[in-house]
């Protein structure tokens, strides 16, 4: 398995050649592990520090390099992984000292977040959040209903996107840290395409202290984006890791299989195949390195870099695998083969942390925006 640390160093520092062999021990045990399950992946990536990673410091390329690796050997542990990041990244941005002292815990593995903003009916749209936290004389108390939460099951503490404020929508969200064992906290388990720990959860008079909120009351919707906005390009890595092992997968079929008595890697057809897959994959890594280097760099916003990074890897990858799936011909729709799985991994990846249409949105407002008379 080979990172983009190696063979782009331009986007890299020395310092990311250490994570880089760091990642590469953990993979084969990740692999392993990826057949046992949830908590087997939870049990190797602690081992190995990985944790660390999206429960401290957040560093884009770091976080790209790890996910990169993840996608390749265990979409189910990519997932966990980034939602691990997503549930703890708002307690650093605004936690009370009491709140950040949890996240070495969660650094170590001991703990396991959620990110509870989705809900049957805001998705795109997070200002239509309906989730109420109604002030109590100490505290609040929380009801609602939010779907299609990554981690659940496996996870202990969530937090939570709800309304303080109704009536001043998006300007009203307020965000909450949430043991799951609460009173009045209920966690349904849902099965999505591809293995991983995915959930509703039930708010039916959840009481919270104040201590639970996390930074002021309102200040909900920028922290919800501004924890998206930091993994967004992540996303993007992980599908060039996916992408990554579906061509790896395919070149391995096509350099063994003969049909009419010759390779299909010596077909010219086949070859224009694969060439147009390394166009792709090549044109992921590139986007999606230039948004983290330009996070990481300390350059200006970098909104639209992210969105394009997330737009063009999740969108290419998709490709990607979809052309090692047809070489593969029946085998790669059978159950149990590699580009199979790939095949329903990669499809979540265009939906959450903002769709591909809320993507070209991103994009196309920062285009004409400039142009547009004043």
């Amino acid at each position: 398995m080979q990172l983009s640390q190696s063979d782009l160093p331009m986007f890299f520092e020395e310092r990311h050649a250490s994570l880089a062999t760091q990642l590469t021990a953990a993979a084969p045990q990740l692999e392993e592990a990826d057949a046992r399950g949830d908590a087997a992946v939870v049990e190797v990536m602690a081992r190995h520090g990985l944790f660390e990673l999206v429960c401290g410091k957040v560093e884009s390329r770091s976080l790209c390099l790890a996910r990169e690796m993840l996608g390749y050997v265990s979409p189910r542990a990519d997932s966990i992984f980034a939602v691990q990041g997503l549930g703890t990244y708002p307690l650093q941005l605004a936690g009370s000292p009491e709140q950040k002292s949890h996240l070495s815990a969660f650094a170590r593995g001991a703990g396991i977040a959620a990110f509870a903003l989705t809900e049957p009916e805001a998705g795109s749209d997070v200002a239509a959040i309906q989730t109420r936290a109604a002030p109590t004389s100490d505290g609040y108390r929380l009801d609602g209903d939010k779907l299609f939460i990554s981690n659940l099951g496996l996870a202990d503490h969530a937090v939570v996107v709800a309304s303080t404020e109704p009536e001043l929508g998006a300007r009203g969200l307020t965000a909450f840290w949430l043991p799951l064992s609460t009173a009045g906290v209920t966690v349904q388990p849902l099965a999505a395409t591809a293995p991983h720990p995915i959930g509703a959860l039930q708010l039916r008079g959840a009481i919270v202290p104040a201590s639970a909120r996390i930074g002021a009351v309102g200040q909900g919707m920028k922290l919800a984006m501004q924890t998206l906005d930091t993994f967004r390009v992540s996303v993007g890595a992980a599908a060039v890791g996916m992408a990554r092992r579906a061509l790896d997968e395919a070149l391995a079929f096509v350099t063994r299989r003969i049909q009419f008595g010759k390779l299909l890697a010596e077909q010219p057809l086949i070859q224009a195949t694969l060439a147009d897959m390394q166009v792709d994959l090549d044109t992921a890594r590139l986007l999606v390195l230039r948004a983290a280097h330009k996070r990481d760099t300390g350059s200006d916003r970098v909104t639209t870099e992210v969105s394009i990074a997330k737009l063009g890897a999740t969108e290419a990858a998709f490709r990607v695998i979809d052309r090692a799936v047809q070489l593969l011909g029946g085998r790669g729709v059978m159950q149990g083969n590699v580009v199979e799985h790939l095949y329903r991994a990669i499809r979540p990846l265009r939906i959450y942390e903002g769709t591909s249409e809320i993507q070209r949105t991103i994009i196309g407002k920062a285009l004409v925006t400039p142009r547009m008379p004043k």
